[in-house]
């Protein structure tokens, strides 16, 4: 290995380099081409600083004066692009290498001075340097290496297309790594196509993913999810920890409950700008937050020091995902907790995620209220703080506190204290437990009362239900079921109201609107009179016998039939006591009746009907015209058309012909005729020049007009 990295290795603490570093830090392997698949948080940052070590120095100790880029690294996101950057900064210190960045989300004028100045090794995402590349700030013409580090994920994430440019315009003499939790056969295409004779380095035992990872499924209900959440964070207490969700909502919604608890949270998705996602990890990073929301924006590649638990509040939506979310702890021998929150809906989809995972997870339930406060008391009792020495300023104040409380006191204001600075935990119901507002407390004793109307009255609940409130003086909760049959209802009423119900409704034992009512002796069978009418086939009402029913207030609807329904109008009355007659529509063998268009009172005064305004324009031109002139005659036959309603010897209506003239879209042809056009200007010319109109098979229909 060469120094420079080995020294920075053990300023780092780096005593021995995890199965993957050393895999292709192989002497054996510094020139060739790899195609690497090592699980999640093994290490394979450091790993690919290693592998690419050699090719970039050429044997010697320190780079030359920055100029154009050596190697490139490109990450799919750009939390993974800024920690890849941060962790070869710290290995290629000692020899001089300048890194640099180009990120979406930043300020790109920024980036090319960077670029200008020159870089050793520019690490960024897809979309940015591909824009680069194509600006001409960045010249991959001299690069010795290129890593793809998740290219598996930048393969789901649609990079295809930018990654193909990047390597076409990179030299082929480059040495190409391709990093990948798995090789999926898109990554073996691009392998083959891109890659000249890729050795496979794995470093997959196969039997179990993360094994410093311990899984839990913790059934709970469906109203406690969030609840749980409280209660896992509380009794663990670690120093980070990440709450996954899928949407942006989700992630809003549970920061806000979390904040609300007392926790330190920050939140990372995909509205956030890059600075408020580098802000948010730099809080968690110093100890200010404790606790992250986030997204799968953060499942791959995010290295938080000291998380030690991951709770996935809602499910990734495959195996893959659940593997590299629970990656975010467990990482570089460190042990780490991945607690999954199970609803009931939800149970078959994890446990099939779990199979595919190739996990085998302990399947329990969320820390009660009761186990929080047990976890605290031991937490208090072991705190470092009994241990440390006591200084002379805490002694003296200790002895004035003596002086004036008992020491049973001062222990329990500590415990006060201790407790005041957590959020309560939460009491959580049992994980089969129905949902709120579900679960109804059983009636009691009770006893059934037949009602007079049923489905033929059209009685429903909805109107029994405030009848029986109103007219028996009862309460809601004192009514059981209701039960709606054919001609007759029956109501369940709890056994204590039924004297006051009884003295509500009287002797004639009679509700509103003559429903009269029945006390049984036992509850009805239902099912008998079901099987003795056998199904019911009803009609549906028509729109004109939906209009007439009009439902009596407070009472059942009226059947349309029904003389209830609505009063008489005033015609039907005059109608029926002969003082008018109905209306009768004319004859269809052209012969008129008299002019009566609805019915009046008789002895009434008729109204003189006045004749058609343009049969009175056709009489007065008739009258000013000449005896045997052609135009009188003409103007005599249209009067006598439009008084006669005749049609003219085409066969259109003189109505209908009207509508013509005055819309042109209604103009129509008449039989056995057809519309002659008007010659326009254009029409003329194009007649003298013999031209034919422009249009399919070289002529045009006439136009409308």
């Amino acid at each position: 290995m060469i120094q420079a990295l080995a020294d920075a290795l053990a300023e780092r603490g780096y005593d021995t380099l995890t199965a993957v570093q050393t895999a292709v830090s192989d002497p054996d392997l510094q020139d060739a081409d790899l195609l690497v698949s090592a699980q999640t948080g093994s290490g394979k940052t450091v790993g690919f600083g290693l592998a690419i070590a050699p090719t970039i120095l050429g044997g010697s100790e320190v780079l030359e004066p920055a100029a154009v880029p050596l190697a490139l690294i490109v990450a799919p996101t750009r939390e993974l692009a800024f920690q890849v950057m941060r962790e070869i900064s710290w290995l290629f210190a000692k020899t001089g290498a300048r890194v640099t960045t180009c990120v979406g989300g930043m300020d790109m004028r920024d980036e090319r001075r960077a670029l200008e100045r020159g870089a050793h090794i520019v690490v960024g995402t897809p979309g940015r340097l591909r824009d680069h590349i194509q600006r001409g700030s960045l010249y991959l013409g001299h690069l010795r290496a290129v890593v793809l580090d998740e290219a598996d994920e930048m393969l789901d994430l649609g990079f295809r297309e930018d990654l193909e440019y990047m390597l076409g315009e990179a030299p082929e003499t480059r040495r190409t790594l391709l990093f990948s939790a798995t090789v999926p056969p898109m990554i073996a295409k691009l392998a083959k196509q891109f890659q000249r004779d890729p050795v496979r380095v794995t470093t997959l035992t196969g039997q179990t993913q993360h094994a410093d990872i311990a899984y839990q499924a913790l059934r709970v209900a469906q109203q406690d999810a969030e609840n749980a959440i409280v209660n896992v964070l509380r009794y663990h207490e670690a120093q980070s920890a990440i709450v996954f969700a899928n949407t942006r909502a989700a992630v809003s919604r549970l920061a806000a409950r979390l904040t609300n608890r007392a926790f330190s949270v920050v939140t990372l998705s995909g509205e956030l700008s890059q600075s408020e996602r580098t802000h948010a990890l730099q809080a968690m990073r110093d100890g200010r937050a404790r606790v992250c929301v986030a997204t799968d924006v953060a499942a791959r590649g995010i290295d938080l020091p000291n998380l030690d638990l991951v709770i996935h509040a809602e499910l990734p939506s495959n195996s893959e995902g659940l593997l590299h979310r629970s990656g975010r702890t467990g990482r570089a021998g460190r042990k780490g907790i991945s607690a999954l929150i199970v609803p009931p809906k939800i149970t078959k989809k994890a446990e099939r995620l779990l199979k595919f995972a190739k996990i085998d997870a302990d399947w329990t339930v969320p820390p009660s209220a009761d186990d929080v406060l047990r976890k605290d008391q031991e937490r208090f009792l072991t705190d470092p703080v009994w241990s440390e020495e006591v200084t002379p300023e805490h002694e003296a104040f200790a002895a004035r506190l003596l002086t004036r409380q008992s020491p049973e006191r001062i222990a329990a204001a500590c415990i006060a204290l201790y407790r005041g600075r957590h959020s309560a935990p939460e009491d959580l119901a049992a994980p089969d437990a129905p949902p709120e507002g579900k679960e109804r407390k059983p009636f009691g004793p009770s006893v059934w009362f037949s009602l007079s109307v049923g489905r033929d009255d059209r009685a429903e609940p909805r109107w029994l239900l405030p009848l029986l409130c109103r007219a028996g003086n009862l309460d809601k909760a004192a009514i059981g079921a209701i039960r709606v049959q054919h001609s007759e209802s029956y109501v369940e009423l709890m056994e204590g109201s039924v004297d006051g119900f009884m003295k509500a409704i009287g002797e004639q034992a009679e509700l509103e609107d003559g429903v009269r009512v029945r006390r049984l002796d036992a509850a009805p069978d239902l099912d008998a009179g079901s099987r003795e009418r056998g199904p019911i086939l009803r009609k549906p009402l028509h729109r004109t016998d939906a209009k007439r029913i009009s439902p009596r207030e407070n009472g059942p609807r009226a059947k349309p039939n029904d003389k209830r329904a609505r009063p008489p109008s005033k015609l039907e009355k005059a109608i029926a006591d002969g003082a008018a007659r109905p209306y009768r529509a004319p004859k269809k063998d052209g012969a008129a009746e008299p002019d009566v268009s609805r019915a009046k009172p008789s002895g009434g005064k008729k109204k003189e009907k006045k004749p058609h305004r343009k049969a009175m324009q056709d009489s007065k031109v008739s009258s000013l015209g000449k005896p045997g002139n052609k135009s009188t005659k003409a103007n005599d036959k249209r009067t006598e058309a439009a008084g006669t309603g005749a049609r003219k010897p085409d066969g259109i209506p003189g109505a209908l012909r009207r509508l013509q003239a005055s819309d042109p879209s209604k103009r129509i042809s008449p039989p056995g005729g057809s519309v002659k056009p008007r010659n326009s200007k254009s029409d003329v010319r194009r007649k003298e020049s013999g031209k034919p109109r422009k249009g399919k098979g070289g002529n045009e229909p006439p136009r409308r007009r």
